[in-house]
């Protein structure tokens, strides 16, 4: 067999496909391999490049081929893509990486370390469980909505819910509605708890963690913004400023330029939503605040407040703060009191 110099690597479940090229770009190899089949296969060959798109163990597999001493890297799959020739199959698809891992513009994506895997696993797990815990808040406020029972927003709209519900002295509620509801306090309690636990944990890891201490100082940013930030941007060298780090997040307007003309539209739904709500939500809190506070952040937002709507406001905030995030990641400072937001 001729010396394989790239291979593009189509993972899946079970079943791998493996595209290899020589030095001059000819395919001296197309075969496909049983999970158990990739290390020793890997093993057997002399270190390359391995390209292999970002989706759901890529980073796994990024680590094990990279521990073997070949060079991975890993590629959005929407940029692989355009490489697929005519029909779609394993086979196709590594070819596409094969060749979109040779282009010299493409865009790469770091690899993840397992701490930083486990910490945004930490983040994802949570909002799992508050959206459960959403949920379980909606429907017992919809199933005693029935029976006439309003209450206002919120924890304590909450907790007066539950106390009705638990409250076996009146007859607002029939019993057996009662003994329905009762599971679901069970549940939402349980929830609420875990929910805390989580929290707990990722401002334990928050504390131990230098970066994300750091990026706690700007306004705006508390441990749980601050800790998937640094557990998400693994590597900030790779944007050249922090306008392309917040266009990265999502938090910059679609094009739909043409002809010299600028045409700019909403933000769209590209980037990573978590983490561009999670800047949004905590440019609300500085504006919201903003009229108490006597520093110099609120400062520019207020003057922005006269001109622009409130949600442009917060959405511009949220891109200032990314290219400041930006910043302290590159220099290693931490955010001055006396900069400006």
């Amino acid at each position: 067999m001729e010396k394989i110099t790239t291979i593009g690597l189509d993972i899946a479940k079970h079943v791998f496909q493996v595209h290899g090229i020589n030095g001059a770009g000819a395919t001296v190899s197309r075969r496909k391999l049983r999970r158990d089949d990739v290390v020793e296969f890997f093993k057997a060959l002399p270190p390359c490049l391995i390209g292999i798109e970002a989706c759901a163990t890529g980073h796994h597999w990024a680590r094990v081929l990279m521990a073997l001493g070949h060079e991975v890297r890993l590629m959005p799959a929407s940029y692989v893509k355009p490489y697929v020739k005519r029909q779609k199959n394993d086979a196709m698809d590594a070819e596409a990486i094969c060749e979109a891992v040779t282009r010299p513009t493409m865009r790469f994506v770091p690899v993840k370390s397992e701490e930083q895997q486990s910490v945004l696993m930490l983040h994802r797990v949570r909002e799992l469980l508050i959206r459960q815990r959403t949920m379980l808040v909606n429907a017992l406020r919809g199933h005693l909505a029935e029976f006439g029972i309003v209450t206002r927003q919120g924890v304590a709209g909450v907790g007066t819910l539950i106390a009705l519900i638990e409250d076996d002295d009146h007859d607002l509620i029939p019993p057996l509605a009662r003994s329905a509801l009762l599971p679901l306090i069970e549940q939402l309690q349980e929830v609420h708890e875990k929910v805390n636990a989580m929290d707990r944990q990722i401002h334990a890891w928050h504390r131990s963690n230098e970066l994300s201490r750091r990026l706690e100082t700007i306004p705006g940013i508390g441990p749980i913004t601050a800790s998937a930030l640094a557990a998400t941007v693994t590597d900030p060298s790779l944007f050249k400023s922090g306008r392309q780090l917040a266009a990265w997040i999502g938090l910059v307007p679609r094009q739909n330029s043409s002809g010299g003309k600028d045409r700019l539209g909403r933000i769209s739904k590209q980037g990573d939503p978590y983490l561009r709500r999670l800047l949004v939500v905590g440019a609300h809190a500085v504006l919201r605040f903003s009229r108490k506070a006597k520093v110099a952040p609120t400062r520019w937002a207020a003057g922005l407040l006269v001109r622009k709507p409130y949600n442009v406001v917060a959405v511009a905030l949220a891109n200032k703060m990314a290219r400041i995030v930006w910043a302290l990641m590159t220099t290693g400072r931490r955010f001055e009191a006396t900069a400006s937001l």
